[in-house]
């Protein structure tokens, strides 16, 4: 396997992850537990900058353009549902947002927490098994070496140097306080 698509799995396991803290943060707002909306806004930015500004990014501005340059349709076909899939994922997050935003609807948030998560992990099998392996067998080695190196650019300039690993201490920190 290439190193750009491991780096895109390696986000991936990072959003299981996270998905895994939404779920239960969502089981424990439906048993009647009232989380505090700090909490909730930083794990949406975790997930609107990690998920979705950084890994999402990623495929939209690098992977995406370049199996449509090798002859990928950008409509329809894998490349087309997994960019219908971010804009819907964007939309539930943009709904997390919205219940928290005044008077917290704790009820919204844990509905549209929980078509968040199985979207997202609908989302990420997908790509592991059908998109990636696509990309492997079309995308020739250099190309995906380029990938990689554009990868990193990425990072670098869209979340900042450093911003990565800060980003995975914060999901370790919620993990600490929701999963154990």
């Amino acid at each position: 396997m290439s190193k750009a698509i491991e780096d895109l799995k390696h986000d991936h396991d990072a959003i299981l992850s996270a998905l895994k803290i939404l779920d239960r943060i969502a089981e424990g707002i439906d048993k009647g537990s009232t989380p505090g909306t700090g909490d909730l806004s930083k794990f949406i930015d975790f997930l609107k900058e990690f998920a979705d500004k950084c890994h999402h990014g990623k495929e939209e501005g690098i992977l995406f353009p370049a199996l449509t340059e090798a002859g990928m349709p950008s409509r329809g076909g894998p490349v087309g549902v997994m960019l219908s899939e971010h804009v819907e994922g964007r939309n539930l997050i943009k709904e997390m947002e919205g219940a928290i935003a005044s008077t917290p609807d704790y009820s919204a948030f844990s509905s549209a927490a929980k078509k968040y998560s199985s979207l997202l992990q609908s989302h990420i099998e997908k790509e592991n098994d059908v998109l990636f392996p696509i990309a492997e067998k079309t995308l020739d080695p250099g190309q995906l070496e380029k990938l990689d190196t554009a990868f990193e650019r990425h990072e670098e300039t869209v979340i900042g140097h450093g911003r990565h690993e800060e980003l995975h201490q914060m999901l370790k920190e919620m993990k600490s306080k929701y999963l154990m």
